[in-house]
């Protein structure tokens, strides 16, 4: 198993691309820290894994405070022990508005919970790394952070400032065995773009525009990248981002 005896902290791992990792890194014998803001479906992962023969738990946490952030990090050392691996995946898509019109608010609540939650991710879980030798890191970006996206500047602005983070943190921990990545996705099959498209859904107009395969991807898909990044499979990577779009970057 490519993360037998590791202890992984998931964020948003109640659903989508945190779920689909968080089922993937246990089947692989990681035990899991299932972090949401949401607790049932964060307790729900950790049912699918357990009855799966495979041991995690569940918190809520809201990525953006600090006293969370923390919380969870000692919950997951005294509940597992201390991590090895940390996935900051917990995220949201935002208002959408173009930049005049958006608020100080709508724009301050995106760069908290997709940036500052990132930030706060590392900064508690890193001590812990360190005194362990080692660990990896996993960030999800987004193509939005390398593309711009019409009514998406908090989004976009959060997403190229994680990668920037991620670059950051693997200059500087790289000495102590700790390598750090992000993963940038295109159109994910996710609860995140249902809400953003609607009841119907991506049409096959939309679909041609955002994917050279003629589809999106499914968050399993982006779990197995994780995944590579989690094991000692990518021990030569760091500081970079992991495209996982579709060809939406190709033009």
């Amino acid at each position: 198993m490519k993360l037998a005896n590791k202890i992984a902290i998931i964020t948003g791992a109640g659903s989508g691309m945190g779920r689909a990792a968080a089922i993937l890194f246990a089947s692989e014998g990681a035990k899991i820290a299932v972090i949401d803001i949401n607790e049932r479906s964060a307790a729900e992962t950790v049912r699918d894994i357990e009855a799966a023969g495979g041991k995690a738990f569940a918190m809520s946490a809201d990525v953006s405070k600090g006293a969370d952030v923390e919380a969870m990090v000692a919950a997951t050392v005294s509940k597992l022990g201390a991590p090895n691996v940390l996935y900051n995946n917990a995220g949201i898509e935002g208002d959408s508005a173009f930049l005049a019109q958006m608020t100080e608010e709508q724009f301050d609540r995106v760069i908290a919970i997709n940036l500052r939650g990132v930030w706060l991710g590392m900064k508690y879980a890193l001590p812990h790394m360190i005194k362990l030798g080692g660990g990896s890191i996993i960030n999800t970006a987004s193509i939005a952070g390398l593309v711009g996206i019409k009514s998406a500047a908090g989004y976009c602005a959060a997403k190229a400032g994680v990668i920037a983070l991620t670059r950051v943190a693997a200059l500087e921990y790289g000495r102590y065995n700790i390598r750090v990545n992000a993963i940038c996705p295109g159109a994910i099959d996710t609860p995140m773009v249902h809400r953003i498209q609607g009841e119907g859904g991506l049409s096959e107009r939309a679909i041609s525009r955002v994917s050279v395969l003629g589809r999106v991807g499914k968050p399993e898909e982006v779990a197995r990248t994780a995944l590579f990044l989690a094991s000692d499979d990518s021990s030569f990577a760091t500081g970079a981002p992991f495209i996982i779009d579709g060809g939406w970057t190709i033009p």
